[in-house]
């Protein structure tokens, strides 16, 4: 029985880079371990986005408040992969705050 090999792309999307990293090191360490070729974890472009805020309702329009919120990205790309690693990397928990996206893709 041969098994066809397949290529994913996985994104990972987090507030805290800690958290990313952690997860990111877990995937490449399971998809190494079932035999895939792994490149990354390629850092993506961080998105800030500020928030300006009045600090009172109706006078001092000049004192305001900014906050801000940061989303790090990863990339990783796993090669030549069979379904066990699919397998392995769907069974994998991650942390709480890390949001997962995985494609296939062709090269």
């Amino acid at each position: 029985m041969t098994s066809k090999k397949l290529d994913y792309k996985i994104k990972l999307k987090s507030y805290d880079h800690a958290l990313l990293d952690q997860a990111s090191k877990e995937i490449v360490k399971v998809a190494k371990k079932s035999g895939a070729n792994v490149s990354g974890p390629v850092p993506l472009p961080t998105r800030k986005t500020i928030y300006t805020v009045n600090r009172a309702s109706n006078v001092d329009k000049k004192s305001r408040e900014q906050f801000e919120i940061r989303i790090h990205k990863r990339m990783i790309l796993v090669s030549k992969s069979t379904q066990q690693t699919m397998e392995a990397l769907t069974r994998l928990d991650i942390a709480a705050g890390v949001e997962i996206e995985i494609k296939t893709y062709d090269n």
